[in-house]
């Protein structure tokens, strides 16, 4: 799988002082400070399932990872892939880990299965779904969900006003991670299920 590659953006407070549509200044105003940058892969096209199919096991390791990380966005109407230089690339995981709106029942989200799967666009093709299993979680391991959670700022965890300390909610991340990698079993099932319905 392949993402563009990510960088940390610090977005001073006068940027986008002078834009004069409000919805966009908002949006502006809400990222001052740091930021997550992605690389723009100029000339890229917008994935089309309908146009070009994909190696069944890039389908299968992508679905099992919007499914582990509850990627809500990643259907035909957007598929939120990209074609570059003929391989395909994945952007926007902003609509994963929907449980940090509500963090209270953090660890039954982390066990739930994921029934929005239905709706991937990859699914379909998603043929491996049993192996990919087995290899992503030799791929993903406790020790790296850690090592990846210690390098979230702490400013990104502590910008709404709760009472949690940025150190108690990167626990969280990594608590809810590990258990839903233990547990994958629930969301591979379900995914299965749904390819089944759906073919």
């Amino acid at each position: 799988m392949k993402v563009p590659e990510l960088v940390f953006a610090e977005l001073d407070e006068a940027f986008g002082r002078t834009e004069p549509d409000e919805e966009i200044q908002d949006l502006l105003r809400a990222s001052e400070g740091l930021n997550l940058g992605v690389h723009f892969l100029s000339g890229a096209i917008s994935y089309d399932p309908a146009v070009s199919k994909i190696d069944p096991v890039q389908a299968s390791k992508i679905v099992w990872l919007d499914a582990f990380l509850m990627n809500v966005d990643r259907t035909p109407k957007n598929t939120n892939m990209l074609t570059w230089q003929k391989e395909l690339w994945l952007i926007d995981h902003g609509a994963a880990l929907f449980f940090h709106h509500t963090w209270h029942n953090w660890q039954e989200q982390s066990v739930k299965p994921f029934i929005q799967i239905k709706d991937h666009v990859l699914l379909s093709q998603a043929t491996a779904l049993d192996k990919m299993d087995v290899m992503m979680k030799e791929l993903i391991t406790p020790e790296k969900i850690q090592q990846i959670t210690a390098m979230i700022p702490d400013a990104w965890l502590t910008n709404d006003n709760g009472a949690e300390t940025a150190e108690e909610k990167r626990s969280v991340y990594s608590k809810f991670l590990i258990n839903r990698l233990n547990a994958s079993d629930i969301f591979l099932n379900e995914a299965m299920h749904a390819r089944e319905a759906l073919i």
